[in-house]
């Protein structure tokens, strides 16, 4: 079993078993109109090595392409207008003309002064990574609360913290909230594949990613599916390479990542997503 399908089948088990129902004063709601009840676990910690293995989970599949295309969407385009994504994940939180305010790609766009010169939040990192990797100070967030009230959903990963040790690059991803069936296995490979990434136009090799949710949670109409899949068998993690040819992020596209003995279970079909 791989460290994708580990930490998914431990975290699920332990919200199940462990976890707060919360049913009071539901912000969510199902596509009827009902109350999204969820139980959840404050404060879970889940540790991937990357220089081991591509944390893909096998107990269903999960298209890398499209989830490297919505981080690439973010880091890379720095779009917050759903026509520069291929997937329509976020066409809930759209307006009419396919923005979603001020959030996520947005703000990794926005310009701010250094002594060294003026950098959006990307490219700060690509700089220091490359120019001053012993700093700790190398960071991104996109909850900015002064913008809040302009954003169509407050970011739920927010935020990415870098750390070269030993010529790796590690990095702590902050999440405010995590829905595990419809985002977990989602989230940690397209982060993943964005430390892959950094790593390599950096010349450095991936060391750990660390997620760290605040409110990881389980749906209410959720939890028979959540149950199903964890009873699962896993299979070995397959194999991921990223093109070794390319030396600038801007370059990069989900083509650039390859997906090697990739054996998982079936699709759960289509499942109700709380908004």
């Amino acid at each position: 079993m791989g460290i994708a399908d580990t930490a998914f089948i431990n975290t699920c088990r332990d919200i199940l078993q462990n976890g707060c129902f919360v049913k009071d004063n539901a912000r969510a709601k199902w596509e009827d109109g009902a109350p999204a009840h969820t139980i959840k676990k404050f404060g879970v910690v889940n540790r991937y090595d990357l220089s081991s293995e591509f944390p893909l989970i096998t107990l269903r599949p999960i298209s890398l392409s499209s989830a490297v295309d919505e981080i690439l969407w973010i880091w890379q385009k720095k779009s917050n207008n759903i026509k520069d994504l291929n997937s329509h994940i976020w066409d809930a939180w759209a307006d009419k003309n396919g923005s979603i305010g001020k959030a996520y790609g947005y703000q990794m766009s926005v310009r701010h002064k250094y002594p060294e010169g003026e950098f959006d939040m990307v490219d700060r990192v690509l700089y220091d990574l490359k120019n001053n990797p012993n700093s700790r100070r190398i960071l991104t967030n996109m909850y900015v609360f002064a913008d809040l009230d302009e954003m169509a959903l407050y970011p739920c990963a927010y935020s990415m913290t870098f750390n070269v040790s030993d010529g790796r690059l590690c990095a702590i991803l902050n999440q405010r909230s995590q829905d595990m069936l419809a985002a977990n296995a989602w989230n940690v490979a397209q982060y993943a594949a964005l430390v892959l990434m950094l790593a390599q136009v950096s010349g450095l090799l991936p060391g750990e990613l660390v997620h760290v949710i605040s409110d990881c949670h389980i749906y209410d109409r959720h939890i028979p599916i959540i149950k199903e899949l964890i009873s699962r068998t896993p299979f070995e993690s397959p194999e991921v390479e990223l093109d070794k040819s390319i030396d600038n992020f801007y370059d990069f596209t989900p083509r650039s990542f390859k997906v090697i003995n990739y054996r998982h279970g079936e699709k759960i079909g289509r499942f109700p997503i709380a908004v």
